[in-house]
C-alpha cells in the first residue's frame, strides 16, 4: 500500500493546527511568575515566619476535552518530612471553574459551590503559606488536575494523600506552576 507524501503532510498539518487552536492546558496567576520567588503574603504566619497566609489567584485555560471537574494542589516536595508537604487542596471544582481568586483558600470565599477544601498537613481545612527552614530553599507546585468525572467521593476527613491517589486514576491532564520560597 503506497501513501503520498502530499497526504501525510495534509494530514500532519490538520492534526498540528487543531492542536494549536485546541491550545496548552495552562495554570497562572497575577502574583505568581513560574520559576520566580514566591511573594511574602503567600508565606505562613506561623512556624517561625512572619507572612500573610494568602492564597493566591490562579487561573487556568484550555482545558483537556472530558474535563469534567478539577482539583488544585500546593504542594512542597522538599519540605523535611520524608513526604513533602501538603499546603492547600481543594476538589470537586466544576468544570466551569477557571478561576480562583486571592484569598480563597483563607476565606473559602470565591470557592464554587460544591468545592471542598481539604485539610492540609497541619490538618487546616485552608491554605497554609509557605515557611521553609531557615537558609533552605523550596519548590513550592501548584497545580490544577482535569478529571474525567465530576465529583470525587470523598469523606470528611479525606487526607491530601488520599485525594491525589483519587486524582491519580480520574485525571484527564494537569497544569503546573512552581515557585521557590526561602528565608
Amino acid at each position: 500500500m503506497k501513501i503520498k507524501f502530499s497526504t501525510v503532510l495534509s494530514f500532519t498539518l490538520t492534526m498540528a493546527a487543531m492542536y494549536a487552536s485546541a491550545g496548552e492546558f495552562t495554570l497562572s496567576s497575577p502574583t505568581l511568575q513560574n520559576n520566580g520567588v514566591l511573594p511574602a503574603k503567600q508565606f505562613a504566619n506561623t512556624f517561625g515566619c512572619t507572612g500573610q497566609n494568602i492564597s493566591p489567584a490562579l487561573n487556568w485555560v484550555n482545558p483537556p476535552a472530558g474535563t469534567k471537574s478539577y482539583v488544585v494542589t500546593a504542594y512542597d516536595p522538599d519540605a523535611p518530612t520524608g513526604s513533602g508537604w501538603w499546603h492547600w487542596v481543594v476538589a470537586n471544582l466544576p468544570a466551569t471553574s477557571t478561576v480562583l481568586p486571592e484569598g480563597a483558600g483563607n476565606s473559602m470565599q470565591g470557592l464554587p459551590e460544591g468545592a471542598i477544601t481539604i485539610e492540609n498537613d497541619a490538618r487546616q481545612a485552608s491554605f497554609l503559606g509557605a515557611c521553609p527552614p531557615e537558609g533552605e530553599k523550596h519548590r513550592y507546585i501548584f497545580t490544577v488536575h482535569a478529571l474525567k468525572v465530576p465529583k470525587l467521593d470523598l469523606s470528611a476527613n479525606a487526607t491530601p494523600a488520599l485525594v491525589g491517589f483519587m486524582v491519580h486514576f480520574q485525571q484527564v491532564g494537569e497544569a503546573k506552576l512552581m515557585v521557590w520560597g526561602s528565608r
